[in-house]
């Protein structure tokens, strides 16, 4: 390895032209626009060690500004090989708190306010100031809005008007709401004497806005900034920056604009895409020699963001040519599931190790499917950024009821009825929250458990409620055996700064990628970026796939998403017609926004409602349709249960389409069960006579 202190030229001959013109320029501003794979991490630490091998920086005077403990670890880890130890590498959080708790005294002549790092006790308290009960999720939720406010600098008073404008929302809560409980919560903060890990900035940015000497010691320590992942930043931390460098331009910033997936937590690409506004002297370095993946994967990476909004900079392949990428559709989720163990189980045959395997999707509940297929395989698993399936506290809590139910002989013939009753007593309901967050979150768990019961009853004619009990006990069962070394199972955003040699993305189906509640072309395109960061993941093998159902037997109506548009071949597999129901059989939000006969975006509120265009005709007898739900709605009311005990909207709609004429007839419609039949055949066939 070179000596950087004997000869600091020697920390430059390992990098590629674009590397070495960044760490050359070694006074600021400079801005480092970096794609995926282009070795941003070692551009940067070369950059800083050559400035203090060359005498140009004093390492105690540089500050080094990530946005994880990890990343920054291994910042310093990289420093210390390259010759500069003294540097500082940190958080946002981690060097604000350090200043704050070294200033604080002296300015306020008072203690630092006790850090806390959740908010869920104080939220509660504020809550219940406001006569509001909510559980866990709820307060979750909120947590997440109140720390979207604070890091876009939104006070409680300005949050309604702000939020309304911004489309923000949180299941169950208006505007006004969220406003009063943001308000109550910054109130009982203050009364306990805490501040949470926005205050740390805040608190820190207003220490160096308000008093001068404080501010002044500050720049005299650090007087050269480094930022990576510098698309992630969010109002407050740019706020914060400008008072560090206190009119300064000593900054050099790193980020990748086609890797802004955090927009919804408050973070702002802008702040990078429009560095030169603020710094019009600023060096803009592109990087753009891609080390990590082969051609194939480079090449659908950027085709994926080619004449979008998202494009970022034109990936160049390094490597020798790979596998070719595979795209894949499958009939239903389970098939999907099953075909990709296959896959990992060919691979690690092949020699492919698991720690170097990856299975990617959009939401922690679709880890379910992947687990139960790898468990069957005996393929050893872990779950990264969520707990295993069975052992979140929804779905223990949800397995809870389902077997009280069972013993309590709380049981009919229809297996996916009772167990939808039963699940509506643990919150789940027939139509999602809307919007993100830990609600919504926990309905898709609910959902997978409702998911399951469809299919165990389609396998299973005749099972039980204490079957089906059963069969989740086996799954657990089968699915928490000790794992040494496994396939990762992730989410996209648990993904992001990590990479595999193989790489499986599931479930890049419309309704999940992009997700139902995305709205808006902004939104739309954090999606699409979320793909391009699960395609970038993988070294040599990338596989995209997607179902055409969630579950085995179900209406095949499911497409691939559009984003696939351009990349996968004509004849890649899968059904391509547009989706008419959402998985599993449910119909889909009125506020869907793709028609579910043609898949073409909606955007007039007549098409939205209807959940099609004004010029598709319906797959089925809409007044018919429409007549069944409102004898449902009778029948529902009589019988004191909710409506899709009765018969559920999916049913109603076969029911429409196929027009049975017979007992027997509707006998083989999905749905409908021998007791179904008795108590409500006589009705729906003279309805549909």
């Amino acid at each position: 390895m070179p000596d950087p202190l004997h000869d600091p030229g020697s920390l430059l001959d390992a990098l590629d032209p674009e590397q070495r013109r960044v760490a050359e320029a070694l006074r600021g501003p400079v801005r480092v626009l970096a794609g995926a794979g282009t070795g941003k991490t070692r551009a940067i630490t070369h950059r800083i060690a050559h400035g203090v091998a060359t005498g140009v920086y004093a390492p105690s005077e540089v500050l080094a500004v990530t946005f994880t403990t990890r990343a920054a670890g291994e910042m310093r880890g990289r420093l210390r090989a390259l010759g500069a130890p003294g540097v500082q590498a940190r958080t946002f959080h981690s060097a604000a708190l350090r200043q704050l708790r070294y200033f604080w005294p002296q300015v306020h002549g008072t203690d630092l306010p006790t850090l806390t790092e959740s908010k869920l006790s104080m939220l509660a308290l504020a809550s219940r100031h406001c006569r509001l009960r909510l559980d866990q999720a709820g307060l979750r939720d909120l947590a997440s809005e109140v720390e979207w406010a604070k890091v876009s600098n939104v006070t409680p008073g300005d949050y309604e008007r702000v939020a309304t404008r911004a489309g923000r929302s949180v299941t169950g809560h208006d505007a006004a709401t969220v406003g009063r409980l943001f308000a109550a919560y910054e109130e009982v903060k203050r009364d306990q004497g805490r501040m949470d890990m926005e205050d740390v900035l805040l608190l820190t940015a207003a220490t160096l806005d308000a008093d001068e000497r404080v501010a002044a010691r500050v720049r005299a320590q650090y007087k050269w900034f480094v930022v990576d992942e510098f698309q992630d930043v969010s109002p407050l931390q740019a706020a914060l920056l400008r008072l560090w460098l206190g009119g300064r331009d000593e900054i050099c910033v790193v980020g990748d604009p086609a890797q802004t997936i955090y927009s919804f937590a408050g973070a702002d690409a802008d702040y990078l895409r429009h560095f030169t506004r603020q710094h019009p002297a600023a060096t803009t370095v592109e990087l753009v020699r891609n080390y990590r993946s082969t051609p194939e994967v480079v090449s659908a990476a950027n085709r994926l963001l080619a004449g979008t909004s998202s494009k970022g900079v034109e990936l160049a392949a390094q490597r020798p040519a790979g596998p070719a990428v595979t795209w894949t559709g499958h009939t239903d989720e389970v098939a999907e599931a099953t075909a990709v163990a296959e896959q990992v189980h060919r691979l690690h045959a092949a020699g492919t190790p698991l720690r170097e395997i990856a299975v990617l999707f959009r939401i922690n509940a679709q880890s379910e499917q992947m687990e139960e297929a790898l468990a069957a395989r005996g393929i050893a698993y872990v779950v990264r950024g969520a707990a295993r399936f069975f052992d979140r506290a929804e779905v223990r809590q949800a397995v809870t009821l389902l077997r009280g139910s069972a013993r309590a002989g709380e049981s009919s013939d229809d297996l996916a009825a009772d167990a939808r009753a039963t699940l509506t007593g643990a919150g789940w309901s027939e139509e999602p929250p809307e919007g993100r967050g830990q609600v919504r979150d926990r309905w898709e768990s609910l959902q997978a458990l409702v998911d399951q019961a469809v299919e165990h009853a389609a396998t299973h004619p005749g099972a039980t409620l204490g079957d089906f009990v059963d069969e989740l006990d086996r799954r657990a069962a089968e699915q928490h055996a000790p794992v040494a070394e496994g396939v990762t199972l992730a989410t996209f955003h648990a993904a992001k700064g990590l990479e595999w040699d193989a790489v499986f993305l599931t479930g890049v189906q419309e309704g999940t990628l992009p997700i139902t509640y995305a709205e808006g072309p902004d939104a739309i395109e954090e999606e699409r970026r979320l793909l391009y960061v699960g395609v970038t993941r993988a070294r040599r093998d990338l596989a995209v796939s997607w179902s055409a159902a969630r579950n085995p037997g179900g209406r095949q109506s499911r497409r691939p998403s559009r984003f696939l548009d351009g990349l996968r071949p004509a004849d890649a597999g899968g059904a391509t017609g547009a989706s008419g129901t959402a998985p599993g059989g449910r119909k889909r939000s009125r506020k869907a926004q793709h028609c579910r006969e043609c898949g073409r975006p909606l955007s007039a509120p007549a098409e939205r409602k209807t959940g099609r265009c004004e010029d598709c005709p319906a797959s089925y007898d809409e007044a018919l349709f429409e007549r069944l739900r409102a004898w449902r709605v009778e029948r529902a009311g009589e019988e004191k249960v909710p409506a899709y005990v009765v018969f559920t909207d999916a049913t109603l709609q076969l029911i429409a389409e196929l027009r049975p004429d017979s007992p027997e007839a509707l006998l083989r419609i999905s749905g409908v069960g021998r007791t179904k039949l008795e108590r409500y055949g006589e009705d729906v066939l003279e309805l549909v006579g």
